[in-house]
């Protein structure tokens, strides 16, 4: 039975899922963050201990999700030596949500199994406002029966809760949501740009666009913000870069050339050239609008 939940990587979207599990009635017990202060205020906020290592994280929960930043990072946390997750884990469940390579599940799934563990993917394709109220759309991927023991903690944070396979494979699907949508973005930016050079009434623009084969959920998420520039981060231009390259390393492993994903990496990782890594991916149309960055 899982009774204590712990969480390593309390950003926005980590802190505002322990959040939603607290209101769930959940007993969180444990936070730690590479940023001890992120850990110590969640930690107030939410009436449970901020680990100065991650071994304690193992030591006071059953459950622990991570939610760390690249595969480093996931490496990092279940290493095989030093401080680690991996230590004292016998029975422990760790739902892993970062989007990292589908490989690097494989290899901490591995990890986890040599010390009595068992880790899963939970691939998240939603934000912030989704993590805290429980309404992520999670994939997830690995041993099937352990999936089923965390269904119920699962289920509070997911309106949309799926299992997609063995290890490595919610990973896969994940890498494909982000790459289509990071090719829909940019390719949004340089349509509502080239209508901004045209001279185009870009309101009138995205309504057209909205009625016809150019929709999108970008369109819904991003167009409007692209037209006025307001970039407040939901999921950053790093991410996207990030992303996209993972989903065309995977293209490049398979034996596939993916034009349009080398050209999105590229525009993603222009941004970050340009100091702009860290404005949400609609922040893109910085690029391909006259008279902005570019």
């Amino acid at each position: 039975m899982i009774e204590r939940i712990g969480f390593v990587g309390v950003g926005r979207m980590g802190a505002n899922m322990a959040r939603r599990l607290k209101d769930c009635g959940r007993t969180i017990t444990v936070v730690h963050d590479v940023h001890a202060p992120a850990a110590a205020e969640l930690a107030r906020e939410l009436g449970c201990r901020a680990a100065t290592c991650l071994a304690e994280v193992t030591a006071e929960a059953d459950l622990i999700f991570t939610v760390v930043t690249d595969d480093a990072a996931q490496l990092a946390v279940f290493a095989e030596s030093g401080d680690s997750l991996l230590a004292g884990a016998q029975g422990r469940v760790f739902v892993n949500c970062a989007t990292i390579t589908p490989a690097v599940h494989v290899e901490v799934g591995r990890r986890a199994r040599a010390a009595g563990a068992v880790s899963l993917e939970g691939c998240m394709a939603s934000s912030i406002p989704q993590a805290r109220n429980g309404t992520l759309y999670l994939m997830c991927g690995g041993d099937r029966a352990a999936f089923e023991r965390v269904r119920p903690v699962l289920e509070q944070l997911s309106s949309a809760l799926r299992y997609i396979g063995s290890a490595g494979q919610a990973a896969q699907v994940k890498a494909l949501v982000n790459l289509v949508m990071n090719i829909n973005t940019a390719g949004l930016a340089e349509g509502l740009g080239l209508g901004h050079a045209l001279g185009l009434d870009l309101a009138m623009l995205r309504e057209v666009f909205a009625q016809t084969g150019a929709n999108s959920q970008v369109l819904k998420t991003d167009g409007e913000d692209m037209q006025h520039r307001a970039h407040e981060c939901f999921f950053s231009a790093a991410h996207a870069a990030k992303d996209t390259t993972i989903a065309w390393q995977l293209g490049r492993d398979a034996g596939l050339e993916l034009p349009l994903a080398a050209a999105t990496k590229a525009q993603f990782e222009r941004m970050q050239a340009l100091g702009l890594g860290q404005l949400d991916k609609s922040g893109v149309a910085e690029l391909t609008f006259k008279g902005r960055h570019a």
